[in-house]
């Protein structure tokens, strides 16, 4: 018999963010070099979906850093900066506040991309950007991508990119009044296929909040 309700809805994850001073860091080849604690799990998996990507979170005062490695690619990564939704790279929803009893995103939901290559005249370049939410009865403030810290490493059989995202570009940010936030993320790749953390492209999560997760921002 066909699975008619994926088994990670018989639960609400709650994951820990843990707490990093020295970031984004300055001066360095990397902007975050986050180490394996910082690591979340990958659900996904308890539907048959595949892991290829390693991604790890960290939050400070001045914002919050994502790290991704993707492995097992046999051909560089692929992007077009005015089409982010078909190309290869991370795909993040952000909500300042923990909104999964909602469907329809607020002024405290965000969704950043981040491509290894689809930026500048050959494509190559990295790049980075905010997109609205489908269906959102408001949107959050609009940011610059020359905001957001981003870059990218090409790897032997795959790439590495960081992110930070500076409190003033996540509309609400307080961690310490609001220590809980929701999240989601979706890692595409033309060759690799599909990555979430939970359920998979069947489900509408860029649009319905109640499909995200809980990021606890802990010390």
């Amino acid at each position: 018999m066909a699975e008619i309700i994926p088994t990670v809805f018989l639960f609400r994850f709650t994951f820990p963010c843990r707490y990093l001073a020295q970031m984004p860091q300055e001066g360095q080849e990397r902007i975050l070099d986050l180490d394996a604690t910082y690591r979340l799990p990958h659900l996904a998996e308890l539907n048959g979906q595949k892991t290829f990507g390693d991604v790890r979170v960290a939050w400070n005062e001045l914002g919050l850093g994502i790290q991704v490695e993707v492995r097992g690619k046999d051909r560089p990564p692929l992007g077009d900066a005015s089409r982010p939704r078909s190309s290869d790279g991370l795909h993040v929803w952000i909500s300042t506040r923990d909104v999964r009893a909602i469907h329809r995103a607020d002024r405290y939901c965000h969704y950043f991309y981040f491509l290894p290559a689809g930026g500048g005249e050959d494509r190559e370049a990295p790049v980075a950007g905010q997109l609205n939410i489908p269906r959102a009865s408001d949107n959050a403030p609009t940011v610059s991508p020359s905001d957001l810290v981003f870059q990218a490493h090409r790897r032997r059989g795959g790439y590495i990119l960081e992110a930070f995202l500076p409190a003033h570009v996540l509309h609400g940010y307080d961690p310490e009044n609001h220590p809980r936030l929701g999240w989601c993320y979706w890692l595409r790749d033309l060759e690799l296929g599909d990555q979430t953390l939970t359920v998979g492209p069947d489900f509408p999560f860029w649009e319905d909040p109640s499909l995200w997760f809980a990021l606890q921002l802990v010390r």
